[in-house]
């Protein structure tokens, strides 16, 4: 099962690609974990990728599709993969369809998690964060003590990036730039809705029936 999680910011990507790799063992591989793991491992791609990074600039995408590309064919990738947060633009789109060919690796389906604007702002603007590594989130899982954490009673606090003008800022930029491949894979026949609105076990119950239809 070769899978493109899709989706705007705060639909839940992160949270599904977890629960899918409990249940298909195939790898949740995001980009942001490849850099990552590239920079700290001093790779020839890492190198290059962290000299971007320094100066606060995006990594140039012949550089992440050559990370995404040497990823993908590690061993653990034998039975599939599930690709979050990339592509984003269309010629990332275009990079990635050349590079899956190569490798043999094309996609089976394109999930594509829709949830509106103005949820999405109410669920990323309500999280808090704990510096012990516990989460919660004002609406759906609230501290017992307002701004106290339960588990260890720090002081809660909201990160730069849950912050509603942050988040409005991000949907614009995705909107506008990544949105336009709904219609790119649509166009190739990958893309499959799946209403992000509702649990996280609904979600993923409608989501594995997609998945099990290419086991």
């Amino acid at each position: 099962m070769n899978i493109v999680l899709f989706g705007p910011p705060g639909a839940g990507k992160g949270t599904q690609a977890k629960e899918l790799l409990k249940r298909y063992d195939i790898p949740h591989i995001s980009t942001g974990d490849i850099l990552r793991a590239n920079v700290r491992d001093g790779t020839e791609l890492g190198i290059k990728a962290k000299e971007y990074m320094d100066k606060g600039k995006l990594v140039p995408d012949d550089v992440l599709i050559g990370l995404i590309r040497n990823r993908l064919t590690e061993s653990d990738c034998e039975k599939g993969y599930i690709l979050d947060g990339y592509p984003r633009t269309i010629p990332q789109a275009d990079a990635l369809t050349v590079i899956l060919n190569e490798i043999n690796k094309p996609l089976d389906t394109v999930i594509n998690i829709e949830v509106n604007d103005e949820e999405l702002v109410k669920r990323v603007s309500g999280r808090r964060s704990c510096s012990c590594g516990e989460s919660y989130h004002m609406m759906f899982n609230p501290p017992e003590e307002e701004g106290i954490c339960d588990a260890c009673g720090g002081e809660l606090y909201q990160r730069e990036d849950d912050k509603e003008e942050v988040i409005r800022q991000r949907l614009a930029v995705y909107n506008e730039k990544t949105k336009p491949l709904i219609k790119y894979y649509e166009d190739a026949g990958l893309l499959v809705n799946v209403d992000g609105t509702g649990s996280v076990d609904s979600v993923l119950a409608e989501i594995c029936k997609i998945m099990d239809h290419y086991k």
